[in-house]
């Protein structure tokens, strides 16, 4: 038998997720020699500070360089010079540091290092428009992506092709010093080079793939982005280019990582976890069906697993805005429909967090729902089925004291989502 709290339980599950990948755990195992020259840090992301700091913490030679981070999320330095930038929409501090980071980079022999620090967050980062677009074009784009529905690669397979910086061009930029590039992935599969769109890995995508999410989209193309995009003179690095032989990528945390930690926080409270999968995209109220399925077959038929039981799922899922003035991120939404979805099933509970702590636009990391949410929820007015119709989850948890306030947790492994059946088969009416 359990004697956990179920709340309790919930985050505590989101707190191992998060506290597997902090950089200060897993940094030090990763760094390489020191070099006969100049050692030069430089990155991005929303873990980007607290990487260069577990950085300072573990070299033991002397260090240069910047990083640039979301705001909020810049710890103290002593050696690399932090700066904080706009996320998920650029800003001009966000250009101002690409360049920085562009010259630091330029005059660099075969003696030196470049350590790189990407973590999620770092393409709309670390955001230096090519020739010919401006800060307002990439910001025009990056708002239609955002509201879209277009998936992560999508999303950065345009941003490598209107970028100075992305898509393997950094690498490019450091060249010919020895380039080691650490990696907290928050994209699904871990795929290199959509993470922070990839800014030292050789992209396998074209300006035709990047046309290509306009049209599937119907987006609106700003005029200088159609003619960066149709004049193809600059394309990105590729696959074979005998320069990316000086690079490095190195995964040092991934979404399946925190997932297997929280399942061992699971059965060490007498839960039986499954991880259903570390790289689920989709629609969050989509996703929520099927989520809200396996809890009924878990309480109806003790399939595929028994309670007591935690489903564990990582990735990242999109929300297409349809409502006007809705508040809140893909988490709270997928948990909103999930509500909606269990109606009230006895014994199963939810946790849905961003860990970075940031979901979408707001303070919030996710929130938990419970058996009594939609009950609670009806006693205040509050119409659950409205509130995700105008993409107000954020409301409607905030109304109910249920958001989960994490603030930055300094990393950043994607989606986490936990849901914890206490039901055990046949419990159900």
């Amino acid at each position: 038998m359990t004697n956990i709290d179920p709340d309790q339980l919930l985050r505590n599950l989101f707190a191992a997720a998060t506290e597997a990948a902090l950089p200060e755990r897993c940094i030090g195992a990763h760094l390489p020699p020191r070099p006969k020259g100049r050692t030069v840090v430089i990155g991005a992301g929303k873990a980007a500070a607290a990487m260069a700091r577990a950085v300072e913490e573990h070299w033991d030679g002397p260090l240069e360089g910047l990083v640039v981070t979301r705001y909020g999320h810049a710890v103290p330095t002593q050696f690399i010079e932090v700066v904080e930038a706009s996320h998920p929409m650029p800003d001009q501090a966000g250009v101002e540091a690409s360049r920085r980071i562009l010259d630091l980079v330029s005059d660099l022999s075969a003696d030196d290092l470049v350590l790189c620090l990407i973590s999620g967050g770092g393409s709309a980062l670390m955001s230096l428009p090519t020739n010919g677009l401006t800060l307002h074009d990439k910001q025009d784009v990056t708002n239609q992506l955002l509201r879209c529905g277009a998936t992560i690669t999508e999303i950065n397979c345009v941003r490598k092709h209107l970028s100075a910086i992305k898509g393997g061009r950094l690498a490019m930029a450091c060249y010919p010093a020895k380039v080691v590039s650490l990696i907290i992935s928050d994209v699904p599969g871990d795929d290199l080079s959509s993470i922070a769109s990839g800014a030292t890995v050789a992209d396998p995508s074209t300006y035709a793939d990047a046309i290509a999410v306009f049209e599937k989209y119907a987006m609106t193309m700003p005029p200088a982005v159609a003619q960066v995009l149709s004049a193809k003179a600059d394309e990105t690095p590729k696959p074979g280019d005998a320069r990316f032989a000086l690079v490095e990528n190195t995964l040092i945390a991934t979404p399946q990582m925190s997932l297997q930690s929280a399942a061992q926080v699971a059965r060490d409270a007498g839960y039986t976890p499954m991880i259903l999968s570390d790289r689920i995209e989709g629609e969050a109220r989509d996703v929520a069906v099927v989520h809200s399925a396996i809890a009924y077959q878990v309480v109806d038929h003790g399939q595929p697993l028994k309670a007591p039981a935690v489903i564990l799922s990582g990735g990242e899922t999109t929300v297409t805005v349809r409502g006007t003035g809705g508040r809140g991120g893909r988490n709270t939404e997928f948990l909103l429909a999930l509500a909606i979805h269990l109606d009230g099933l006895d014994g199963v509970h939810a946790i849905a967090c961003d860990t970075d702590g940031i979901d979408g636009s707001e303070d919030n990391s996710g929130a938990v729902i419970h058996p009594d949410t939609l009950a609670r929820a009806a006693e205040m007015g509050l119409d659950a089925k409205a509130f995700l119709a105008n993409n107000d989850a954020f409301s409607f948890f905030s109304a109910l004291n249920d958001l989960v306030m994490s603030g930055p947790t300094l990393t950043n492994v994607n989606d986490f989502r936990a849901i914890v059946i206490e039901c055990r088969t046949g419990a159900r009416p």
